[in-house]
C-alpha cells in the first residue's frame, strides 16, 4: 500500500491532480481542525504538554516571546512548529486522497474485467447447437 501511495504521489496524472484538488478543497478544514484540534494537542501532551504551533526559533535579538504570535509582532522568528502542523495536514490529506483513488481504481479494474467474463462465459445451448450444425454442413 505504501508502495501504492509513492506512485500516487510521484505520477502526473492529470485527472488525480484534478480529484486530489477538488478533494484538498472539500476536506482542507476537516484534516486541519483535525491536527490542530485532536492530534497536535495529543501529542504535545505526550511530548509534555508543549503546544507545537508555539515552537519556534528566535531570528532576532529583540525576540523574547514565549508565543509564536507575539515574538512574530517583535521580529523575525523561524516558526518550525507550524511548518510541523501543515506537513502532518498534507501528509493525512493526501493519504486520504490516496485511499479514494485507489478505491476508484478498483472500481474500474472490476467494470473493465466485467465484459471478459462474459465473453468467456461458454454459448448458450441453442448457439452451441447451431454453431455445431454449421460446422457439420460446412465439412460436407
Amino acid at each position: 500500500m505504501l508502495k501504492e501511495f509513492q506512485e500516487f504521489i510521484s505520477r502526473g496524472n492529470v485527472m488525480d491532480l484534478a480529484v486530489g484538488v477538488i478533494i484538498g478543497a472539500a476536506f482542507g478544514k476537516i484534516v486541519d481542525s483535525l491536527v490542530n484540534d485532536i492530534i497536535m494537542p495529543i501529542v504535545g501532551a505526550v511530548f509534555g504538554g508543549l503546544d507545537f504551533n508555539n515552537f519556534f526559533l528566535p531570528l532576532s535579538s529583540t525576540v523574547t516571546a514565549t508565543s509564536l504570535a507575539a515574538a512574530r509582532e517583535q521580529g523575525a522568528v523561524f516558526a518550525y512548529g507550524s511548518f510541523l502542523t501543515v506537513v502532518l495536514n498534507f501528509l493525512i490529506l493526501a493519504w486520504i486522497i490516496f485511499l479514494m483513488v485507489k478505491g476508484v481504481n478498483s472500481i474500474r479494474k472490476r467494470v473493465e474485467r466485467q465484459p471478459e467474463a462474459a465473453a468467456d462465459a461458454p454459448p448458450p445451448a441453442d448457439v452451441a447447437l447451431l454453431t455445431e450444425i454449421r460446422d457439420l454442413l460446412a465439412r460436407k
